[in-house]
C-alpha cells in the first residue's frame, strides 16, 4: 500500500492535470445525477399530456431539449475527465521511468552483477504500464465511482426509502465478493509479473546469444525453454482473468435480483399510487448509477492489484542503494598527472571471499603497469577499483595524492579511459561510436582518433564511411575493427590514465600488431594499466605484476621476473619458448637450404 501512495504523491507533482481531471470527474458526476430527474419528470409530464394537460407538450419539450443539453454538458466533460486523466497518467509515468532510468544508471556494478537484464526491462515496460492504468482507473475515477455511488443510493433513499434502502443492502454482498476477489487477485499478478520477468530474460538472452544458439544447433532446445516459461505466464493470465470473470459475474447476478425488487416492489408502489411512472423511471436510472461503481469494482480490483504488485517491484529497484556513495562534499577531480596508489587495499565481491588481499603499488606518470596471472587471480578487479565501479573494503586508493572517494564519479572516470576485452558498440554510426563520451568532438578529432588507432583507411573503404551505421554489437565490424574503435573511442577522451584490459587477446596475429603500433602511440605519456594473458602484450612493460590469488605474488621487469619469478618463467616458457623454438627451426632450415644450393 505504501508503493501505491507514493505513486499518488508522485502524480500530485502534475497538479493542473489532476484538477482538470477532478473538475471533469466532478462535472460528470453532477450531470450524470441531474439526468434521471429530467428524464422523470419528462415521463410525468408526458403522462399529463396524455391526459390532457394545457402545458404538458411544452413542458415534455422544455424537458427533452435539457435532458439532450445536459447530455452534451455530460459528454464533453467525459472527454475531458479522459484526456486530463490520460495526461495525468502519461506524465507521471513519464517521470517515474526517467527516474528508473537513471537510477539505474547510477547504481554500482555490484548491483548490476546480482541483476538479469530481462527482469530490469520488464519491471521499466511491464511493472510502469500496470502502474499508469492504476492512475487513470484509481487515482482518477476512483472518486468518480464513489461520489456516483453515495450520491445514487441517497438519492434512491429520498425517492423511496423503503426501496432505496432494500437496493442498497446488496452492496455489503458484493463488497465481500469484490474483496475475496482482490486477495486472490494480488497474489496471482505478482506470480504472473514475476513469470513475465522470467520470459523477458529467456528472449533477452536468446536474441542475445543467437549465435551460439545457431552454433551448437541448440535451436529446439531454446525454443522448449521458452515455451515454457510461456505457458506459466499464459496460464496465470487465464487464471487470473478467470477469477476477475468470476468476480464481475457475482456481482452483476446481486445487481439483477437487486433490479428485480425493484420492478416488482416499484410497480405495485406506482400501482397503489403512492409513486409515480415518471418516479419509477428515476429510480431505475439512479440503479443504473448505482450499478455502474460496482460493476466497474472488478476492473478498479483488477487495476489496484497489479499497480500494489508493480509498485513493490518498482520502488525495490528505485529504493536501492548503491554500494558506490559519491560524497556530498566530493570535490571535482582536474586532469591529473598520473600518479596512482594502491595502499593496502583489499576487496571482495562477496563478505566470506576476498578477490584481492593487501595490494600495496605505486605507478609514476607516463609508466606503464602490466598485469599478468590467471582468470579469476584479481586482474580486472584491480582496475574496477580504480574507477571506483566497486568500493575498496579497506585500504585507498589515491590518484596525484587524492583519494578516488574524495571525487565526483564523473571527474574520475573522464581521468581514465577503458579499452575492454568485450567491446561494447552501440546501434549507431561509426562517428557516434567514436565519439561517444566527448558529444561535442569534432570529426577532425574522429578521424585522428581513428587514424591513431589504425583504423581510418578501413573506414573509408566502408560504403558510407564514418557515417556506417552499426549492426547490434557492432556485428557488421570483424573483432579486430571493433577493438580499435573501441581503442580510437578512448584516444578521443584523452585520458592521462588508460586501462587495456586484454585488448589484442581475441584477434589474429595481423590485427594485433596493428593494434600494438597504435597502443604504443596512445601510451606515451600517459600511466596505463595493461591486462593480458599473453607475455607477448606486456613485456616491454615498466612494471610487471604477476598476479595470483589475489595477491601480487611477483613484480618486476620482464627479464628480471624471466630470471627470478618460477611463475613468471613457467609462463614464459609455456608462451614464448615454443615460438622461439619454432622460429630457430625455420632458420636453420633455411640455412641449410641454401647450402644445398
Amino acid at each position: 500500500m505504501q508503493g501505491l501512495l507514493r505513486i499518488a504523491r508522485l502524480s500530485l507533482s502534475h497538479k493542473w492535470f489532476l484538477f482538470g481531471a477532478y473538475a471533469c470527474t466532478a462535472s460528470v458526476t453532477a450531470t450524470s445525477l441531474f439526468m434521471p430527474h429530467l428524464v422523470g419528470q419528462a415521463i410525468d409530464s408526458l403522462a399529463l399530456n396524455l391526459r390532457g394537460g394545457a402545458d404538458a407538450f411544452k413542458t415534455s419539450l422544455f424537458l427533452a431539449l435539457m435532458v439532450l443539453l445536459a447530455n452534451s454538458l455530460r459528454g464533453i466533460f467525459a472527454f475531458g475527465q479522459n484526456y486530463f486523466g490520460e495526461c495525468l497518467s502519461q506524465h507521471t509515468v513519464y517521470k517515474l521511468r526517467n527516474r528508473f532510468y537513471d537510477h539505474v544508471q547510477n547504481l554500482s556494478f555490484g548491483f548490476h552483477d546480482k541483476q538479469h537484464t530481462g527482469n530490469l526491462m520488464s519491471r521499466a515496460i511491464t511493472d510502469v504500464e500496470a502502474v499508469r492504468m492504476f492512475i487513470n482507473a484509481g487515482i482518477v475515477r476512483t472518486p468518480y465511482y464513489i461520489a456516483m455511488f453515495v450520491f445514487a443510493a441517497f438519492l434512491m433513499i429520498n425517492l423511496d426509502w423503503k426501496l432505496g434502502i432494500a437496493c442498497v443492502a446488496f452492496m455489503p454482498l458484493v463488497a465481500v465478493i469484490s474483496g475475496l476477489s482482490k486477495v486472490h487477485l494480488r497474489r496471482i499478478w505478482l506470480r504472473v509479473q514475476e513469470d513475465m520477468s522470467e520470459l523477458s530474460n529467456v528472449l533477452q538472452e536468446n536474441l542475445t546469444g543467437v549465435k551460439v544458439v545457431r552454433a551448437f544447433a541448440a535451436e529446439e532446445f531454446e525454443k522448449g525453454k521458452f515455451e515454457g516459461k510461456n505457458q506459466k505466464v499464459t496460464r496465470d493470465f487465464i487464471r487470473a482473468e478467470r477469477i476477475a470473470s468470476l468476480n464481475n459475474a457475482s456481482m452483476i447476478l446481486v445487481l439483477l435480483a437487486a433490479t428485480g425488487i425493484v420492478l416488482w416492489y416499484g410497480g405495485s408502489r406506482v400501482i397503489d399510487g403512492h409513486m409515480t411512472a415518471g418516479q419509477l423511471a428515476q429510480f431505475f436510472l439512479y440503479l443504473q448509477l448505482l450499478v455502474m461503481p460496482v460493476r466497474q469494482a472488478g476492473m478498479m480490483i483488477n487495476s489496484f492489484t497489479r499497480a500494489l504488485t508493480a509498485s513493490v517491484r518498482l520502488f525495490e529497484i528505485l529504493d536501492a542503494k548503491s554500494d558506490v556513495q559519491e560524497k556530498h562534499e566530493a570535490i571535482s577531480l582536474p586532469r591529473v598527472e598520473g600518479t596512482v596508489k594502491f595502499e593496502k587495499v583489499t576487496f571482495g565481491y562477496t563478505k566470506n571471499s576476498l578477490s584481492l588481499n593487501d595490494i600495496n603499488l605505486e605507478v609514476l606518470p607516463g609508466q606503464s603497469v602490466a598485469l599478468l596471472g590467471t582468470p579469476g587471480s584479481g586482474k580486472s578487479t584491480l582496475v574496477n577499483l580504480l574507477s571506483r565501479f566497486y568500493d575498496v573494503n579497506s585500504g585507498e586508493i589515491t590518484i596525484d595524492g587524492i583519494n578516488v572517494r574524495d571525487v565526483t564519479l564523473k571527474s574520475l572516470r573522464q581521468n581514465i579511459g577503458f579499452v575492454q576485452q568485450d567491446v561494447f558498440l552501440f546501434s549507431a554510426s561509426i562517428r557516434d561510436n567514436i565519439a561517444y563520451g566527448k558529444e561535442n568532438a569534432s570529426m577532425e578529432d574522429v578521424i585522428e582518433a581513428a587514424k591513431i588507432a589504425q583504423l581510418h583507411n578501413q573506414i573509408e573503404n566502408l560504403e558510407d564511411g564514418y557515417e556506417t551505421i552499426l549492426g547490434e554489437r557492432g556485428s557488421n565490424l570483424s573483432g579486430g575493427q571493433q577493438q580499435r574503435l573501441s581503442l580510437a573511442r578512448a584516444i578521443l577522451l584523452d585520458p592521462p590514465i588508460l586501462v587495456l584490459d586484454d585488448s589484442t587477446s581475441s584477434v589474429d596475429a595481423q590485427t594485433e600488431e596493428l593494434i600494438r603500433i597504435a597502443l604504443e602511440e596512445v601510451m606515451c605519456n600517459r600511466t596505463t594499466f595493461i591486462i593480458a594473458n599473453r607475455i607477448s602484450s606486456v613485456h616491454m612493460a615498466d612494471q610487471i605484476l604477476v598476479m595470483k590469488n589475489g595477491k601480487i605474488a611477483e613484480r618486476g621487469t620482464h627479464s628480471h621476473l624471466v630470471e627470478t619469478s618460477p611463475i613468471y618463467r613457467e609462463i614464459y616458457d609455456l608462451q614464448l619458448r615454443p615460438q622461439k623454438e619454432v622460429l630457430l627451426d625455420h632458420e636453420v632450415h633455411d640455412i641449410y637450404n641454401r647450402n644445398l644450393a
